[in-house]
């Protein structure tokens, strides 16, 4: 008899934002995702201003920064990198560059390879935003089913008119935008609310 896989949830501490002030001022801060399972993960850490932020979200779940194991960062944007060293016993994987204390590594995105966490957590290159954005796939998260948590490959839903002004290689970035759309089920973007992607 089949072994069903365990599942992982999926929790958002905060939820990113994107927009311009009346007097022309872009104001923004990426979204923060906590995975828990057999692995705890955060994907991306919000800006150096949401320390307290981050750290109370992670008390109401009843966790504290040693108990986290990876810490993944989709890109190396201030709003997604800013509260790294609050997590000194995680494993870094931020960009292509892989981190455990002090042993530095590079993983061989830029060929197209994933990294396997686990039988239900990989993290894909998806470059476009920047050349080095990586996305972390969610298979069999509770409630949802397949879940890419992607950064600013997708700023948010509805970003038609955005992702292309802020994107390193449009071409890639679309390219990827089609290719996540086609994997997930929802889509956590990296300034707004999770989607659904209705490719059902």
């Amino acid at each position: 008899m089949a072994v069903s896989p365990e599942k992982y949830r999926i929790s958002i501490l905060m939820e990113g934002y994107s927009y311009e002030d009346k007097d022309g001022t872009f104001r923004a801060n990426g979204t923060s995702t906590l995975i828990t399972g057999p692995k705890r993960i955060i994907v991306d850490t919000g800006s150096p201003h949401d320390k307290d932020k981050i750290m109370k979200r992670l008390q109401d779940h009843g966790l504290a920064p040693s108990d986290i194991d990876y810490v993944i960062c989709t890109h190396g944007h201030v709003d997604h990198v800013g509260n790294l060293n609050l997590f000194p016993d995680a494993k870094f994987i931020v960009g292509h560059d892989i981190m455990d204390g002090d042993s530095y590594a590079e993983h061989d995105f830029k060929g197209g390879n994933i990294y396997k966490i686990d039988e239900n957590i990989e993290i894909i290159p998806t470059p476009g935003h920047t050349h080095a954005d990586v996305s972390v796939l969610v298979r069999y998260a509770e409630e949802y089913g397949t879940v890419v948590v992607c950064g600013d490959l997708f700023e948010k839903e509805h970003d038609e008119n955005e992702w292309q002004s802020l994107s390193e290689c449009v071409k890639q970035q679309e390219e990827n935008r089609a290719k996540i759309l086609q994997l997930a089920d929802y889509v956590i973007p990296g300034h707004g609310a999770m989607f659904e992607t209705r490719q059902k």
